[in-house]
């Protein structure tokens, strides 16, 4: 019979039902099945929802959201060339500076895509970049900034892991640098490559392109300096960045209108925020009964007849965390996975920051890595373009995304550094 139950969850899960009923169907079965009551869930819940860290998540999914339906895209795409256009491979540059700062405020790489890609793109071929380059980086970019604060992927693996988010943010910081370092360094031979005639910088251009953006250059320095000074948490500071974007994008710039434009924001913003919490609060009561049963200790046993240290263990969850990124959104990736890997990573002694940063790094990479990668088929809707045409322009970037994640992985100092020098 419990063969049977089980086999109809997956057929539910196969054929399309939310992933919160699938996971809240699965707890209630699992519990009935132990003779626990089912208000373990609920509780569960419960705590979840109590946790302090949670309110930063709609507030950032809110700024996030307003940043993108005003004309800041626009602005930063404008202020990144005028500024790094004239540099060697400085077009591929402002594509990655401008998603990563994008994507770091919406937290969904899709949006960067559709938000930014309208104008990165035909910049790359104005510049003579050939298409499947041009195409290879826009889509590899989309999901750059999801290692920099305040990436909600960020907050919400500290609140599933129960690590500090203040940490993880300062430990994201190293690591998105060195994914951006990696890709501007191919850039630049291929800029070299295609014999890239470059820009004259121009003065008046650039200081144009600094004065229309200079209320939004401040926003993740404020953030960042105002968490690590003391001054706030990392709930106030996401407070104060929703007050800040809607002043701005209403009362400065004038692109929304606080009255026909914010409800609807919030609105669309809260719809998602409201699927994240709903599938976390189901997948921790499901969790919960996993951790009773002792599911992760039975995986570690069954794992050290095959692993023996901590490397390979490290080896093993890249591939399995590369499959997932493919397979899974980040948000469901992160709420159902984390739970089961922490007591394995633990047991290996990995420290849960850099765990964190591990797996962020594998998810944004799995967004662009075929064959079902969900950038991949975001960019061919976008662009117009074959998904198979993504798969190829999308390997040489993929490939070295991949050397990025190794070097993450195995030199832990890449994203405990800044945190050893804050701590003495």
């Amino acid at each position: 019979m419990t063969a049977f139950l089980a086999a109809g969850i997956v057929l539910l899960a196969l054929a399309g039902t939310p992933l919160y009923a699938v996971l809240g169907l699965a707890a209630l079965l699992a519990f009935h099945y132990a003779d626990v009551d089912a208000i373990a869930i609920f509780i569960e819940m419960y705590r979840v929802a109590s946790t302090p860290t949670l309110i930063a998540i709609p507030l950032f999914t809110l700024a996030g959201f307003i940043l993108a339906n005003g004309k800041t895209p626009e602005r930063l795409t404008r202020l990144s060339r005028t500024l790094l256009g004239g540099l060697p491979g400085g077009a591929p540059l402002v594509v990655l500076l401008a998603c990563a700062f994008f994507t770091a405020f919406t937290g969904a790489s899709g949006v960067t895509i559709i938000a930014l890609g309208g104008l990165l793109y035909p910049l790359m071929l104005d510049e003579k970049y050939s298409k499947n380059f041009s195409l290879g980086l826009v889509t590899s970019s989309g999901s750059l900034g999801l290692l920099f604060p305040p990436s909600i992927p960020l907050i919400l693996y500290g609140l599933v892991a129960q690590v500090s988010v203040d940490q993880l943010f300062l430990a994201g910081v190293l690591p998105g640098f060195l994914m951006i370092g990696l890709l501007a360094v191919y850039s630049f031979y291929k800029s070299r490559a295609l014999k890239i005639p470059r820009q004259p910088f121009h003065a008046p251009a650039a200081w144009a392109a600094i004065r229309e953006a200079v209320w939004e250059i401040p926003l993740p320095f404020l953030v960042l300096l105002g968490i690590y000074s003391g001054l706030v948490t990392v709930n106030e500071a996401a407070a104060a960045t929703v007050v800040y974007v809607i002043f701005v994008e209403t009362l400065i710039y004038r692109e929304l209108h606080p009255v026909k434009d914010l409800p609807r924001l919030m609105k669309s913003s809260m719809v998602l925020v409201g699927a994240i919490l709903i599938i976390l609060g189901t997948a921790m009561g499901f969790t919960s009964y996993l951790i009773d049963e002792q599911v992760p200790m039975r995986v570690l046993d069954a794992m050290r007849d095959h692993i023996d240290g901590k490397w390979e263990f490290l080896i093993a969850l890249n591939v399995f965390l590369l499959l997932v990124g493919c397979m899974m959104d980040i948000f469901s990736a992160i709420i159902v996975v984390v739970p089961l890997i922490v007591p394995l990573a633990q047991s290996f002694g990995i420290d849960m920051v850099h765990l964190g940063i591990i797996f962020l790094t594998n998810l944004e990479i799995g967004y662009s890595t075929p064959p079902v990668g969900i950038n991949l088929f975001i960019s061919s809707s976008r662009f117009r373009e074959p998904v198979v045409k993504l798969y190829r322009a999308t390997l040489p970037f993929l490939g070295i995304r991949l050397l990025g994640l190794l070097l993450i992985t195995y030199v832990p100092a890449i994203s405990l550094f800044l945190l050893g020098l804050l701590q003495r």
